[in-house]
């Protein structure tokens, strides 16, 4: 490592790079952190800290990705090349000049790239892939990370994030790079005057609103509705309020400080709708404006946050409450329309509330598991387009992440504002209830669902280590009883095995993953699994009782059983 790290100084690096490795010297555990791998590129594509070094995120660590992509296009064949790669970028700092570099570097190779001009949604960027026929695309972003963030996420050519397959064989590419400090990357004005760089923005911004409109099913709603968006500094700012405009809401109010495109995320510490501090603003101007609903997407735009006027104050859904809400929506629109597919299908991952699986069956439309991650949600999606097993109605994870429309094959945000803010419009309207009052009678028919996310940080070198060997540990001594409630069903996704209470066992149909999900006799469950994005473990619970005050305490049972 001190090698590299020497190599790296001498190497002709951009000033504030040298400067951050010449002022850790001495400090040997720095060294370490930053040189003792490259940053890890999986299904997820690769995401990390900003900085100097090969465990970071920098002009080389992007150069060496994007060698392997292109090295990936090539094997494809010249049609590949030609097709090329579309290019999009959130807000964060250095994302457009990753997006740049990327460009430059599959330029180099021949393989024509289109760039967006500004910073523009995760799920329009899959999008945009599909509507150009593109061999494959690229978003520089790190979603809800933290400031000091970035990452690099590959699409393939169905608009859908790579899936392990795809991600091995860059990976293997990335692999052969002997110097990353050699890598060629061409100026994108030279590309350009060629024909091999393409800069799009108003024509594709255009379509993606076209498509938005297709969601739009219910006329009966109140488009006087008073909404309350913020984008969280990041890239949604123009989908959503257009969005928001052609869907006919003319009161709607932008939380004027977090709409300003910065990096720095100066207004909050962590941009994340999942978290009550990042609608600290925006509930300051619904007090203001006297706002019903409240609307905020994370960076990229792919998650979104909820909150709903409660008497003098706002309350915020999780992401689980929100999927079963428009889930209920989304099936109750179509049958009152005369659309509800009797092949139809909603699609979750297992770390998702069972409350949705209910709501559908009430409606007689199957319900399939998926791993975590949307990618394995739009490879269902891409599968039943191709053999019509299944009518794709909606898929959703517990991490504010949904999709309705398919012209996009990852979490959108900017369809699921829309819908919210079409849901709560027509509820208000015709039964003159909020999203609060539809929930509890779904609580009230299908039993009081209560969830909850622990997450435990292991930073560094070793952090990994910790958190596999806290899996196998579980695995080594799965618990007969929880909280006093029987265990029903251990299911291991690393082995792909289920074992039931009487040592029975079945297979699981789904690929090897490092998690384990413990089901309880009283359906209660938990589910632990480290992060693919984030130096965590994470811990999940769910539990169904008759009454909210049961449901909250069976879960703190069983929390306290388990951690």
């Amino acid at each position: 490592m001190k090698e590299l790290y020497t190599k790296w100084r001498s190497s002709h690096l951009p000033d504030y790079l040298l400067e951050e490795l010449n002022a850790i010297s001495a400090d040997e555990k720095a060294i370490e952190d930053r040189f003792y791998q490259f940053v890890s590129f999986g299904t997820g594509g690769m995401r990390g800290v900003l900085g100097a070094g090969t465990n970071r995120m920098n002009i080389f660590t992007i150069r060496r990705v994007a060698e392997g992509l292109a090295r990936y296009i090539e094997s494809n064949g010249e049609e590949a090349k030609k097709r090329g790669v579309v290019l999009a970028y959130d807000t964060r700092h250095f994302s457009q000049e990753f997006a740049v570099e990327t460009a430059g570097v599959l330029g180099a190779h021949g393989i024509t790239t289109y760039i967006y001009k500004e910073s523009r949604p995760t799920p329009q960027l899959s999008f945009t892939v599909r509507e150009l026929n593109a061999f494959a695309g690229v978003v520089i972003t790190a979603s809800h990370n933290p400031k000091q963030y970035n990452g690099f996420k590959v699409y393939g050519e169905d608009g859908a994030q790579l899936v392990p397959a795809g991600a091995k064989q860059i990976v293997d590419h990335m692999e052969q790079i002997e110097d990353i400090f050699e890598i060629s990357a061409a100026e994108v004005d030279a590309l350009e005057s060629q024909g091999l760089a393409h800069w799009i923005l108003e024509e594709l911004d255009e379509k993606y609103v076209e498509n938005l409109l297709t969601l739009k099913e219910n006329s009966a709603i109140d488009p006087s509705m008073n909404i309350v968006y913020t984008p969280l500094h990041g890239a949604g700012l123009v989908p959503v309020t257009e969005g928001l405009k052609q869907f006919g809401f003319s009161n709607v109010h932008v939380v004027e400080a977090q709409a300003i495109q910065d990096g720095a995320f100066p207004t909050v510490s962590y941009p994340n709708p999942e978290e009550p501090a990042a609608f600290q603003l925006a509930m300051e101007l619904g007090e203001k404006v006297g706002a019903d609903l409240l609307l905020a997407t994370d960076p990229d735009a792919d998650r979104l946050g909820v909150a709903v006027r409660n008497g003098d104050g706002y309350e915020l859904l999780t992401g689980n409450q929100l999927g079963a809400l428009l889930l209920h929506y989304i099936l109750q629109t179509n049958l009152n329309n005369g659309t509800l597919p009797q092949n139809g299908v909603v699609i979750k991952t297992i770390v998702t509330a069972e409350l949705g699986a209910k709501i559908a069956a009430h409606y007689k439309i199957e319900t399939l598991n998926t791993l975590t991650g949307f990618k394995y949600i739009a490879e269902k999606i891409e599968e039943f387009e191709k053999s019509q097993e299944f009518s794709y109605l909606f898929g959703y994870e517990e991490s504010y992440g949904y999709l309705i429309k398919t012209f996009a094959r990852d979490k959108d945000a900017v369809q699921i504002a829309l819908k919210v803010a079409e849901m709560a419009a027509y509820y208000t309207k015709n039964d003159g209830q909020t999203l609060l009052d539809v929930l509890n009678n779904l609580y009230k028919e299908f039993g009081n669902h209560k969830e909850a996310l622990v997450s435990q940080v292991f930073e560094g070198k070793d952090g990994q280590q910790q958190m596999n060997a806290i899996l196998n540990q579980m695995r080594e001594n799965i618990p007969s009883e929880i909280a006093g409630i029987a265990v029903a069903r251990v299911e291991d996704y690393l082995t792909s095995i289920a074992t039931l209470s009487d040592n029975s066992h079945e297979e699981i149909h789904l690929p090897k993953e490092n998690v384990i999900k413990i089901i309880l006799e009283n359906d209660a469950w938990i589910a632990i699994r480290p992060s693919g994005t984030e130096p965590k473990c994470k811990y999940y619970f769910g539990v169904v009782a008759d009454s909210e005050e049961e449901a909250s305490k069976l879960l703190e049972e069983i929390k306290a059983g388990i951690l």
